[in-house]
């Protein structure tokens, strides 16, 4: 038996003792699919013929070296992060991230442009998801969606409908539906007089982005706020208030994005409050510091929250979690992994909490007894049982992981120039 097994068996008689089951929990968590994000690859630049600089308030500092420059190394990439990842896995694409041979423009984008990760979507018998690119673009310099131009505003609602084909594109192939997420940087660096019309304008542009019906077992939509960001932090046309009511009201899911809040804002709390008025929520977990600054997540309490607000309600076919943040200040594919498990973590972590005595505590207004059971059950061995987890799935245990990573960073990144 080896150290891994040994201790298992030692953490899974501590976790029945207080009346849980790690089996069922580790049962449960390969069933818990967490979207990873293409773009911290390549520092969010895709692969457009004739692309420019990140804008729209997108900003990926830092340069380490080794970033992916083509699809084929960014796929390759994302094959040795899954390696050292354990659990199932979903990727979250851009429409910038098509391939072809030929300059093709936002509102020309077609499901023949993503056969590639289709096809390396199946071999990894994974998920895609999705999201329509409204920055980094030449017609996206003032607004997109919300645009007084009437031109403009028609090149990003035909730009949304070709991408819900490609979603819908995604569900088909693969067999699970694919979560189309709408964010757009819409908004002013400076006072505002006229906040309605363009939010007037955006409610107008959604509802034609989104009126043909599409069968929600290939493709869903998501909208996406934002509190504020570079170059718009006086207003935001996509405001929370603003896509809360417009998921409400139009049945789309809602997508909370952990960085988009006031720095003493948290999501996790925002789950039980949209849960009961929509079907589907899409997370982004990210980590913000000070603002919309997306690092890479920790297994920190708000990440630990967001995991237990979603288990302790089971919310498992209803919430939707990717993860949202580039760091080019790091490896790339460490950056990856450490978020990755770290998300895992905290949901394994609240798997293996005894949620139906802790409920029936505070039922009974025993608040000494609720606290008491929070605190100790932080002492647990939950680790044991996430490396059982890691040994299962044929992954490194513990920090072993950095170096293959190291090894493919030697091998593969440092060739790149």
């Amino acid at each position: 038996m080896s150290n891994v097994q040994q201790a298992y068996e030692l953490a899974k008689k501590q976790f029945a003792d207080i009346g849980v089951d790690t089996e069922q929990a580790l049962a449960l968590l390969d069933k818990l699919p967490i979207s990873m994000h293409c773009w911290q690859g390549d520092d969010v630049g895709g692969f457009e013929q004739g692309a420019g600089a990140l804008s729209g308030g997108i900003q990926a500092t830092g340069n380490y070296p080794g970033k992916a420059r083509t699809a084929q190394e960014l796929r390759a990439d994302l094959d040795k992060a899954i390696s050292l990842i354990p659990g199932k896995k979903r990727l979250n694409l851009h429409a910038s991230y098509l391939e072809a041979d030929h300059k093709v423009d936002r509102n020309e984008v077609k499901p023949e442009h993503f056969e590639n990760w289709v096809a390396w979507a199946k071999i990894n018998n994974m998920g895609l998801d999705f999201n329509p690119t409204y920055f980094s673009h030449p017609l996206s310099t003032e607004a997109t969606l919300s645009h007084p131009n009437k031109e403009i505003r028609d090149f990003w609602i035909e730009h949304g409908k070709a991408c819900r084909k490609i979603s819908e594109y995604f569900g088909k192939e693969l067999g699970t539906a694919s979560v189309m997420n709408i964010w757009i940087p819409d908004g002013s660096k400076d006072l505002v007089v006229d906040k309605f019309a363009p939010r007037q304008r955006l409610v107008d542009a959604l509802d034609a982005i989104i009126a043909e019906k599409i069968d929600p077992k290939y493709h869903l939509d998501a909208v996406e706020s934002k509190l504020f960001g570079i170059g718009v932090e006086s207003y935001t046309v996509g405001s929370n208030e603003f896509y809360t009511s417009y998921a409400v009201s139009r049945g789309t899911a809602l997508c909370l994005d952990a960085g988009h809040f006031h720095p003493t804002e948290v999501i996790s709390d925002k789950i039980s409050a949209v849960m009961p008025f929509i079907q589907h929520l899409l997370l982004h977990v990210s980590r913000p510091v000070r603002w919309d600054s997306d690092h890479v997540v920790l297994l920190d309490d708000e990440t630990q929250a967001i995991a237990s607000e979603i288990i302790r309600n089971q919310l498992f076919d209803r919430v939707h979690i990717g993860l949202d943040f580039f760091d080019a200040s790091i490896n790339r594919i460490a950056a990856w992994v450490i978020g990755t498990r770290n998300m895992q973590k905290a949901l394994l972590r609240a798997l293996l909490e005894p949620t139906q005595e802790l409920r029936d505590l505070e039922n009974t207004r025993d608040f000494s007894g609720r606290l008491a059971l929070l605190e100790e059950q932080k002492s647990l061995p939950w680790q044991a049982v996430w490396d059982m987890y890691c040994e299962r799935h044929n992954v490194p245990v513990g920090r072993r992981w950095l170096d293959k990573v190291r090894n493919y960073e030697k091998a593969v990144l440092s060739q790149r120039s």
